[in-house]
């Protein structure tokens, strides 16, 4: 098992990141990113959420975001009914330019997306294969005792963080959190974006009834991105607080020196 070889090396008694461990990380940071950067432009285009199977400018939105000229949807001329019926679908002209580059961002941003989806296969199979999850990541049931757990929320509150180890030695709500991206969120983010492919929803029509419509699935698309990026933000300041060129080279090279 190529996995715990690496990982048994030591470091000043310390164990090292796997190889493919810090591989994966990296281009999966830069994934991220990516998708970060991109998702934003495609949201300035169409800053509006929306709850079930369609929505538009011309119906009321679930969320509303002031990120671009496009806000609110204002400057419309009056609204034109389609047919008779005043119930039925309306027709609208704006007044001024909207921001709308998004063209290239959907490109990027699908593009992007499969660095995401590739090489977290890769690491979701190596890490179970490997014995990765299982020694490192999934909490034992020894810690998660309610004492336990509040002790450690209370240090991370307090911002007493123990420093860089050159290794995968986490502590218990680093776990958790690890446990909930990579089981949770990261597959989530996953599939909703899947079912807003018209191409892949065609061919898995039942994508759309299990997040109850397109819009839907945008909407929990975007929330499950704003919850990753707060875990972004925090494991950020963790790296900083606990040694930031310790673990920056612990996740790189390998070892704290």
């Amino acid at each position: 098992m190529v996995e715990v070889v690496d990982e048994r090396r030591r470091a000043g008694g310390e164990q090292l990141h796997a190889r493919w461990v810090r591989i994966s990380h990296w281009i999966l940071t830069v994934s991220v990113l990516t998708l970060a950067f991109t998702g934003f432009v495609i949201l300035m285009a169409h800053p509006r959420l929306y709850w079930g199977e369609v929505g538009n400018d011309l119906t009321p939105a679930l969320i509303e975001l002031p990120i671009s000229r496009n806000y609110q949807h204002g400057g419309w001329d009056a609204a034109r009914p389609f047919y008779q019926n005043v119930a039925g679908p309306v027709s609208a002209s704006r007044t001024y330019d909207i921001f709308n580059q998004n063209g290239w961002g959907r490109s990027l941003h699908f593009l992007a997306a499969w660095w995401l989806v590739l090489p977290g296969a890769v690491y979701l199979l190596g890490g179970i294969v490997g014995g990765h999850f299982r020694s490192h990541i999934w909490p034992q049931p020894r810690e998660v005792a309610p004492r336990l757990v509040w002790h450690d929320v209370v240090d991370h509150l307090h911002l007493r963080i123990p420093p860089a180890s050159g290794g995968p030695r986490y502590g218990l709500i680093q776990k958790l959190a690890y446990s909930l991206v990579v089981f949770g969120l990261a597959p989530l983010m996953v599939v909703t974006g899947l079912a807003m492919s018209p191409a892949v929803t065609a061919a898995l029509p039942f994508l759309l009834i299990v997040f109850g419509g397109y819009q839907s699935a945008r909407t929990i698309h975007f929330v499950t991105f704003v919850a990753l990026l707060l875990f972004v933000f925090v494991h950020v300041v963790m790296v900083i607080k606990s040694g930031f060129r310790s673990q920056i080279r612990a996740m790189t090279v390998g070892g704290l020196r």
